[in-house]
């Protein structure tokens, strides 16, 4: 006899418990700002401070590239941390990860606040950074793609996109917080005050992560779905990123393409930052207004993530994310037009459009669409490893736009808005290529994922409700 969905989730809320979204999202909500607080604060401190403290040189590009290097490596050690991580979210539990990803994210990045500069101990400095940064980014690999599994399998299957969107949305208020703590820092300090020990408080303030991190994190229940296929004895998979490429090698790679989508943020929150304010390019933006710009897109991105989530369970990701690609990559020269225009106005109204509005249509959706492409014994290595690598090969571009268009050469915003246009189209064809999830059920797409079997909404005849 034949169990239909609704008599899956019967059973399960029976025997397991009923699922709960609204604590999930909140969980998620909660740790994804307390985690992203402390990757946005470096990645901002890569851009504002640490090419003047900790890379040295009398040629500024080799300054800049070098920080921004640094930057990118902490994606480097993603792909191990999302290899890792996903396996432990998959055998273990979405839980245990979490608690864990947090509590390391938290140790590397008050230890940053720590570190001597260049001056003080020479080479050893910019050494111990990157090791500090390469543990973040191991932490971090395993934050999204554990959050966001936890809330698409609590989630009601038309309300998937929109409580999910809560975890993105944690990740911009993270960056708020970052960009809040800053920004008076830099903008009342003196100068070698804030070089000398005022930018080191943010990262200090990291240790309430910690503390938060597991007062938070160690409440969350798992999903029902979960401990149901835990409880049924079903084998999981000893090496879930085996089992992700044997079974899913072409939805990992189309994944791993559409994340090149984040070259909109690499290109205006990134380099963007750098082309304003760095000597080298002698636009002469203060570090104080960048932080600015940066905190006005981060509070439109909290505005607009819930609505296009929302917006997501209604006519469909693809969509969003087509759409939101295309249209900020074909922007960001514009923006960074502005920027050349030196209208700090006009600067904000583009932030707003490209990061606030545009971008957050891909951003907002991407999470919830990726997790419905896997099926659930692998759902977090999937998510997270095709995520991890796909931002790898991204966070190099903004060090790529500094090759490409160095302090001192003409028409930048023409040359590195071109680039990043052209990556979103290719971006956007690994969406369309990808199968649409709208109407969908969550069971359906497990079914049809482990047994091959035509999905529900295919199989209804002809005129039959949905």
């Amino acid at each position: 006899m034949s169990t239909t969905p609704g008599d899956f989730r019967a059973d399960l809320e029976a025997s397991i418990g009923r699922r709960d979204p609204k604590k999930a999202a909140m969980s998620g909500w909660i740790g994804s700002a307390l985690e992203y607080y402390d990757f946005a604060l470096y990645s901002l401190a890569a851009t504002l401070i640490f090419p003047a403290i900790f890379f040295p040189s009398e040629n500024p590009t080799v300054a800049i590239i070098a920080s921004l290097a640094t930057y990118a490596v902490g994606y480097l050690s993603r792909p191990v941390g999302a290899v890792v991580l996903g396996a432990y979210g998959d055998r273990r539990g979405r839980k245990h990860v979490l608690v864990f990803a947090m509590l390391l994210m938290g140790f590397a990045t008050f230890a940053v606040g720590l570190l001597p500069t260049y001056g003080q101990v020479g080479i050893l400095a910019p050494v111990l950074l990157v090791v500090l940064r390469l543990i973040q980014g191991f932490a971090v690999a395993g934050e999204l793609g554990g959050a966001s599994a936890m809330i698409v399998e609590h989630s009601p299957d038309a309300k998937r996109g929109f409580f999910a969107s809560f975890s993105l949305q944690g990740t911009q208020v993270g960056s708020i917080l970052a960009t809040a703590v800053l920004l008076p820092l830099a903008a009342f300090l003196p100068d070698e005050q804030f070089e000398t020990w005022g930018w080191r408080i943010p990262f200090l303030l990291s240790a309430f992560v910690i503390l938060a991190g597991y007062l938070i994190r160690r409440r969350v229940q798992e999903p029902p779905a979960y401990l149901a296929q835990s409880d049924s004895g079903k084998a999981k998979p000893r090496f879930p990123l085996v089992d992700l490429l044997r079974t899913r090698p072409w939805v990992f790679v189309r994944c791993v393409i559409m994340t090149f989508t984040n070259v909109i943020g690499m290109a205006t929150l990134i380099f963007g930052v750098s082309y304003a304010t760095q000597e080298g390019y002698g636009i002469g933006f203060s570090s104080s207004e960048f932080l600015w710009v940066t905190l006005v897109a981060n509070v439109a991105a909290v505005v607009t993530i819930p609505l296009f989530g929302a917006l997501s369970d209604r006519i469909g990701r693809r969509g969003l994310m087509v759409a939101g690609g295309i249209g900020g990559g074909l922007l960001a020269g514009g923006y960074l037009w502005a920027i050349d225009q030196r209208s700090l106005p006009l600067v904000f109204v583009c932030i707003v459009i490209v990061q606030g509005i545009f971008f957050q249509m891909w951003n907002a959706t991407f999470a919830t669409f990726f997790q419905e492409q896997f099926p659930m014994r692998i759902r977090v290595t999937g998510f997270a490893v095709s995520q991890n690598v796909g931002l790898m090969i991204a966070s190099f571009f903004p060090s790529i736009f500094t090759a490409v268009a160095p302090p001192g050469s003409s028409n930048v915003p023409l040359v590195i808005g071109l680039t990043t246009f052209g990556i979103c189209l290719v971006s956007a064809l690994a969406t369309l290529l990808s199968p649409g999830t709208k109407g969908k059920s969550l069971e359906d797409l497990e079914a049809h994922k482990a047994d091959r079997q035509p999905l529900r909404s295919e199989r209804l005849p002809s005129g039959s409700a949905k």
